[in-house]
């Protein structure tokens, strides 16, 4: 891909790559999805610094999107951390996570995440993973992680759980190689958000700022969560319904744009 012209979860250099799951062995470079426009690339960019902005990522976290021109590639920053991302930082990959380039930059270890994400949900358009840290606390416990409001709307359709252990005993938690991607992208099925136990969290949504929209408000519902149970003494929550979910989600859909044209500003991307 011409760009004109982690390291969350560690990272790997694409100067001849090989896949997590390849032996080792040296893989040839993908085809590129073609040229992608700079004003696209420096919207991209300025979603990282957006969540980062907004408390959803520190350090640590990365949000991919589907290629424009061609939907078996996916563009995701170098590993570099959210705040700092600009659209220099930009890589291309296949959809099993393989860099279309040999420059010698470093990707995120995580990367299989969104690659496998898209591969299995083509009505996703972007993927956010992140580990915030209102979130956590929900994939730990038996409590699940529930709509507090309309903004959260997308909560009420079911939140699962990723274990990573069910299916790989012990591990370093990371997602780092196809199969463990495969099987995350089981958990999320057909939902917006997946919870990862002892990790973190992924939302996903149809475009860019509906993905950052709903990792956005859900840190904010699972902050309102907590405070909620608190202020009930541990009582039962009128959460949202799944049938107002849905209703509500609907105009989130297109209200969305509100929030991205605000949060482009604050980070100077307006």
């Amino acid at each position: 891909m011409r760009l004109f012209g982690c390291s969350c979860c560690g990272f790997t250099s694409s100067s001849r790559f090989a896949p997590a799951d390849s032996g080792g062995a040296s893989a040839p470079v993908p085809k590129s999805g073609g040229t992608v426009d700079r004003k696209v690339l420096e919207e991209f960019a300025a979603a990282s610094r957006i969540l980062a902005d907004q408390g959803v990522v520190d350090a640590f976290g990365h949000v991919s999107m589907r290629h424009p021109n061609a939907p078996d590639r996916f563009l995701m920053a170098r590993a570099v951390a959210p705040a700092l991302v600009t659209a220099d930082d930009i890589m291309e990959f296949d959809l099993d996570s393989t860099p279309c380039e040999d420059r010698g930059r470093s990707g995120f270890l995580e990367r299989f995440i969104h690659g496998q994400i898209l591969k299995a949900r083509s009505d996703v358009m972007s993927v956010v993973h992140s580990h915030s840290q209102s979130v956590i606390p929900f994939g730990l416990v038996a409590t699940p992680l529930r709509a507090m409001f309309h903004n959260a709307a997308f909560l009420a359709q079911g939140v699962p759980v990723f274990d990573i252990s069910k299916n790989f005993g012990a591990t370093d938690m990371l997602v780092g190689n196809n199969e463990k991607g495969v099987d995350l992208a089981r958990t999320l099925g057909d939902k917006p958000v997946v919870l990862m136990r002892a990790h973190g969290s992924v939302a996903v949504g149809p475009s860019l700022p509906v993905a950052i929209f709903r990792a956005v408000y859900t840190e904010v519902s699972a902050r309102m969560q907590t405070a909620a149970t608190l202020v009930g003494g541990g009582g039962p929550i009128a959460a949202l319904s799944k049938e107002e979910g849905v209703l509500a989600d609907a105009i989130n859909l297109g209200a969305a744009s509100r929030a991205w044209d605000m949060w482009k500003r604050r980070v100077g991307a307006a």
